[in-house]
């Protein structure tokens, strides 16, 4: 995973970090985003006629192992479940193809982002940083927000608390360029949606909930039984924006299911591990490439800084 030849990108990627680092506070050893969270191991089996989208390896083998990783939103390791600030939640899924051979699928349970590019996102980010409880209306995230439809859009999209993180649906950012084997290529999106179908709280329900509800409930839940997720796409159709993760699809654009997450087991180093692996936002497999969203390279930018970062820190 190495880091973009363009050094605006990694230079966008730093200055972010460091707005993390001021909002949340440095937590060494611990993301700056999406600091809370637990691992699991499984495996996937991809569904037949998975192999018409792609050729990649974990579709075209009978099972692949797998790591995934539940986590909270902000860079605070002890922010309480039940807190507005956790949602949206995420899921990272690590598919491990071979001895430090992988590819990866990064998704939050919100559909889209707020911004179009990097430098957006930085500019979202400090305006929120200078708009603290005493700083007068119209605030800088006021204006912000004024003039950026699509993180207003992000920002007042229900985030609902579910019952369990494994009820919960989670969504791909950014689009990719899925080939088969004949050569055609299709781009698509990630939903990762719950077997067992989506459950929410009501907000009495959610006061009562205990600090680590949702990592306590997943432990409990997983020694019962699997845990099981389809991982589906939702198919572009032919002008369909595939460069701009503020866009959505519509909902009648075709879902094609690739095929089903089986998560048995907590790992019992789950923050060790944490604080080790790197996940990578751009697939660098055969049969899924990275689209033109501007994103892509900034993400894994940031992600493989964090985790050097993450990885010098002192137990």
């Amino acid at each position: 995973m190495p880091l973009p030849q363009d050094e605006r990108i990694v230079a966008l990627a730093n200055d972010l970090l460091a707005v993390f680092h001021t909002l949340f506070g440095p937590h060494p050893g611990f993301r700056p985003a999406h600091a809370k969270g637990l691992m699991l191991s499984g495996t996937f089996k991809p569904a037949p006629g998975a192999t018409a989208l792609t050729k990649a390896p974990h579709i075209t083998r009978a099972s692949t192992p797998v790591t995934v990783r539940f986590s909270n939103s902000t860079g605070l390791p002890s922010i309480p479940d039940n807190a507005p600030e956790a949602n949206p939640r995420g899921l990272a899924i690590r598919f491990n193809l071979a001895e430090h051979v992988h590819t990866d699928i990064v998704s939050h349970s919100t559909d889209g982002f707020p911004t179009r590019d990097g430098a957006q996102f930085l500019e979202f980010l400090r305006a929120a940083l200078a708009s603290g409880p005493d700083v007068p209306s119209p605030k800088p995230i006021e204006q912000f927000l004024g003039s950026h439809p699509a993180a207003l859009r992000f920002v007042q999209t229900p985030k609902p608390f579910p019952s369990s993180l494994s009820r919960d649906t989670y969504f791909g950012v950014t689009a990719f360029r899925f080939i088969n084997a004949q050569g055609e290529s299709k781009h698509a999106r990630y939903r990762i949606v719950p077997e067992s179908g989506n459950d929410y709280l009501s907000e009495d329900a959610v006061a009562k909930l205990g600090a680590d509800y949702h990592y306590e409930e997943l432990g409990s839940r997983v020694k019962k039984g699997p845990i099981r997720f389809k991982v589906l796409v939702q198919v572009a159709a032919p002008g369909d924006v595939t460069d701009d993760a503020t866009v959505h699809w519509p909902e009648d654009r075709k879902i094609v299911e690739l095929g089903t997450l089986e998560l048995t087991s907590v790992l019992e180093d789950s923050l060790v591990q944490q604080k080790h692996i790197i996940f990578d936002p751009i697939p660098r497999v055969d049969g899924i490439e990275p689209s033109a969203d501007p994103l892509l390279e900034l993400r894994a930018a940031i992600y493989l800084l964090s985790g050097r970062e993450r990885r010098a820190a002192k137990a």
